[in-house]
């Protein structure tokens, strides 16, 4: 009997290597990190720098001079009080968002939702001029509140109204997500042992998202002291009474007042460098914290 030649086997192939983000070509990662380096200093850096160039163009003394104006004063502390009422205010506001959609099952969250997002989605003009029209001497409203002393369109509460409008999105879209991850459970352990509903809120809660609280405040105070759009609207561009940061640049800079636009600008860009890096340091902390409750 005739022993058959064992059957020929296909030969192996050779496992496919799974090919990451990082293997590319040498030259096509550094082609990249270039586009990437050069769109940067384009858009931010250079822009950045040339403010602070025409600040300094004639001197630091005539740049600190031109700061020292009335008007120049008056927006500043204009630009802080509004920051100072609408940011507490959106943080309020925020912490209660993010407790009802979290906490409770109800029907509409998903519209309330999409409520807050709003701002993200509307012209900041389009915003200022709905307050116009809702508040403004014309109106039903507005006329009551201007013939009782209380008007809100020219006037710092319009100027007030325009940026919480714009920034109150920024603290509850931060918590949101925090306290979903975090669930119910530590708030129920709490009022099983007997805690009231104030005393839960400060020793669990709260503890549990400040850094997240504090994140969202930071972008929120940031877009308010930068905020021109809507302002621009409802101020009215009184100088010396509702002109702000943003809005007075734009004034001096149409005086053709080229240092004194430049010197207001290089301070409210180092009000937003030390907010960048306020919220660096946050947003360290925060990774930590959304890292702990994973771990959890």
């Amino acid at each position: 009997m005739t022993v058959s030649a064992p059957l020929a086997t296909a030969p192996a192939r050779p496992r496919a290597r799974a090919v990451g983000c990082t293997e590319e070509p040498r030259w096509l990662r550094w082609t990249v990190t270039l586009v990437v380096l050069a769109l940067l200093a384009l858009l931010v850096v250079v822009p950045l720098a040339s403010v602070f160039v025409e600040a300094l163009r004639d001197g630091a003394a005539v740049a600190v001079a031109s700061l020292s104006d009335p008007d120049a004063w008056s927006a500043i502390r204009l630009t802080l009080l509004v920051a100072a009422v609408a940011v507490p205010l959106n943080a309020l506001f925020g912490v209660a968002a993010a407790w009802a959609l979290t906490k409770f099952h109800w029907r509409g969250k998903a519209w309330l939702l999409t409520l807050i997002d709003l701002p993200f989605s509307v012209s900041p003009v389009v915003a200022g001029l709905c307050i116009v029209l809702l508040f403004g001497t014309n109106s039903l409203l507005g006329g009551w509140l201007v013939g009782n002393g209380l008007p809100i369109v020219f006037a710092v509460p319009g100027i007030v109204l325009a940026t919480m409008f714009i920034t109150f999105p920024f603290v509850a879209r931060e918590l949101v997500p925090l306290m979903t991850e975090q669930g119910k459970a530590e708030e129920e352990a709490a009022l099983t042992l007997g805690a009231s509903g104030w005393r839960m809120f400060w020793t669990v809660t709260l503890p549990n998202i400040r850094w997240a609280l504090l994140y969202g405040v930071l972008l929120c105070n940031a877009r308010a002291m930068g905020e021109f759009g809507a302002v621009a609207v409802v101020s009215g561009k009184i100088r010396g009474e509702t002109a702000t940061m943003p809005i007075m640049i734009e004034m001096l800079y149409n005086e053709y007042m080229s240092v004194a636009a430049f010197s207001m600008a290089a301070l409210l860009t180092l009000l937003a460098l030390v907010t960048l890096t306020l919220k660096s340091l946050l947003e360290w902390r925060y990774a930590d914290q959304l890292a702990a409750s994973g771990r959890h």
